[in-house]
């Protein structure tokens, strides 16, 4: 079963960027609660999406230059990322079908 890995500054570009798969980044922080919120939902999209859709988490506490680079103002904030670009956002906490039609529109296109 898949889980949503662990990212960081330093492996961001490897993780993400070069994914031969679509990425979806949870950017989140310890004391964030709708973060908590968000965690079990988005663990239930990686075992649906397993082998189309990568699942990593981002501490943004702890890794500030990429939440910095894509302007994550709030969080929690799920960018969707697609040969190294970022095609879809999702700001705060949303409804697991939601979240499933944000990652389907993105797979789309």
């Amino acid at each position: 079963m898949a889980h949503p890995t662990d990212t960081s500054d330093a492996t961001f570009e490897q993780d993400v960027l070069q994914s031969e798969m679509p990425v979806l980044v949870d950017f989140w922080a310890p004391w964030c609660g709708p973060c908590r919120m968000v965690a079990p939902v988005v663990e239930e999209l990686s075992t649906d999406y397993d082998g189309k859709v990568k699942f990593v988490k981002l501490n943004t506490d702890e890794n500030p230059k990429v939440a910095s680079t894509y302007q994550i103002r709030s969080i929690p904030t799920l960018l969707i990322f697609k040969g190294g670009q970022a095609v879809g956002q999702i700001v705060g906490f949303r409804p697991k079908s939601d979240l499933a039609k944000h990652l389907e529109s993105a797979l789309a296109n």
